[in-house]
């Protein structure tokens, strides 16, 4: 079956638009903290808030089975539209840390009918090709991520504001972009409501089973090193004392993920998609070990192009992890399977997240970044495991 050419580009430009709501906070934490009287831990706090909102909504929209009952392309646009709304709440000059947690939380709650959506679409029409197709989709994920970052890079020196509302209208732009654009895919099955007892069945499968733990070990490191990059320039900014436009450089790291999700899904129809994602998740796993030696190293530009490199194979691996568990589900849950490990994987970030934050108000970054690494050990021994 022949798929029009413009639906993988608008479903990527709308992931794009609408993940741009993730790190919107992160982007102006500064401004934030200043503004609001916040303490250093808020960065922990708000990612942790967000997070939190998104595992609460994966499982709330698994639960009803919403992707697979009703029109992909209509959760993604409303999902789009609420989460662009309680993003601006952040603006609101009363708010509180509390306020501001109950913003980023319901934020992350509606980005459960964005990401994984998004991933279901591109599952209904591409049957085949389904690793480069979601690596192209997770490319846009990380853009979207890193996308707040640049905006505070043009904004810069006027207010926070300013990066809220545009990433707010963006994300509401692509919602009704994609909903305007994408009808029901072709290999799309109406789902029916969950049955507990079939649904736990999927995880009987070993092929099911070890996608998802390749997902939660990979897990456990990308959205903790997206969410401290900032922090790993700043404390290397500071030690040495340099010039480094964190925003831009913080920018750079994270959004060169989005070359990598591309390549490994062309890579992996050569070599497979398992065994490409095996190699990136050991490639981060070195990374992880090796950091903090980098820092005793006086040089800006070999640290960046090292977090660079770091920044591409953290999220290389994540699209065809996406891809074995699209495809080792059924088809008549296929949405909310994906949606279930999806929010398996982010409930670890929480946990990581929270330990590498805590710990850094005693201890230096870079010797915190090992750490990370406990998270691929696993995912690559579970994937190298015999059926």
């Amino acid at each position: 079956m022949k798929i029009p050419k413009h639906i993988l580009p608008i479903i990527v430009i709308s992931q794009f638009c609408g993940t741009s709501l993730w790190f919107s906070g992160n982007a102006v934490i500064s401004s934030l903290i200043k503004t609001f009287g916040l303490t250093t831990n808020a960065l922990g706090q708000l990612t942790i808030a967000v997070q939190l909102g998104f595992i609460v909504g994966t499982l709330i929209f698994a639960f009803l089975t919403i992707a697979d009952r009703f029109a992909p392309s209509k959760v993604f646009m409303v999902s789009a539209i609420i989460a662009a709304i309680f993003n601006l709440g952040v603006i609101w000059n009363s708010n509180t840390l509390y306020t501001l947690l109950v913003w980023r939380f319901c934020t992350g709650f509606f980005l459960a009918g964005i990401y994984p959506v998004g991933m279901k679409i591109a599952a209904d029409y591409y049957e085949k090709g389904l690793g480069k197709s979601l690596g192209f989709l997770v490319g846009a994920l990380v853009l979207g991520t890193a996308f707040p970052h640049l905006v505070n890079v043009f904004f810069e020196g006027l207010p926070f504001k300013q990066v809220l509302i545009a990433t707010s209208i963006i994300a509401a732009i692509g919602g009704i972009l994609l909903f305007v654009t994408v009808p029901n895919g072709p290999y799309r099955k109406q789902g029916q409501p969950l049955e507990i007892n079939s649904f736990k069945s999927i995880f009987k499968d070993s092929d099911f089973r070890q996608a998802t733990w390749g997902y939660i070990g990979h897990m456990w490191e990308l959205y903790t090193f997206w969410a401290i990059v900032p922090l790993i320039l700043e404390s290397y900014k500071t030690t040495y004392n340099n010039t480094i436009n964190v925003s831009l450089v913080s920018f750079n790291i994270i959004a060169i993920g989005t070359l990598a999700c591309i390549a490994s899904g062309y890579i992996s129809e050569k070599i497979g998609v398992k065994k490409t994602a095996f190699y990136a998740l050991v490639c981060s796993c070195a990374c992880c070990i090796i950091a903090p030696f980098l820092f005793e190293i006086p040089s800006t530009n070999i640290l960046i192009i090292f977090l660079c490199f770091w920044g591409m194979v953290v999220i290389a691996d994540s699209p065809l992890l996406s891809t074995l568990v699209a495809q080792n589900a059924p088809p008549s849950i296929r949405g909310t399977a994906i949606t279930i490990v999806t929010s398996i994987g982010f409930l670890i970030t929480i946990l990581s997240i929270q330990i590498i934050t805590s710990l850094n108000t005693k201890y230096l970054i870079q010797y915190l970044l090992p750490i990370l690494s406990i998270g691929p050990v696993i995912g690559l021994y579970k994937l190298s495991k015999n059926k």
